[in-house]
């Protein structure tokens, strides 16, 4: 999203972080599974599945990095009160 974009945004709230921080977790998690599968299974179908999971999966958590990096700017530099 172009800086212009994020002009009229508001940063992010404590919680939709911790929704980011969750869903990256979960993201990273699913990736190492399908990852784990891709190597031990025998079906060459499976295997192919597995590995596109991986793919699929890498790119959500990128998403939500490139989502939360955006945001970045907009964070307060002082704890709010």
């Amino acid at each position: 999203m172009p800086n212009q974009a994020m002009q009229g945004a508001s940063p992010m709230t404590a919680k939709e972080l911790e929704y980011a921080a969750d869903s990256m977790s979960n993201e990273d998690l699913l990736i190492k599974q399908c990852a784990v599968a891709a190597a031990t299974i025998q079906n060459q179908q499976l295997q192919q599945m597995c590995a596109h999971m991986v793919d699929v999966h890498s790119q959500h958590y990128q998403t939500l990095i490139g989502m939360v990096q955006q945001h970045q700017p907009l964070a307060p530099t002082q704890p709010q009160s």
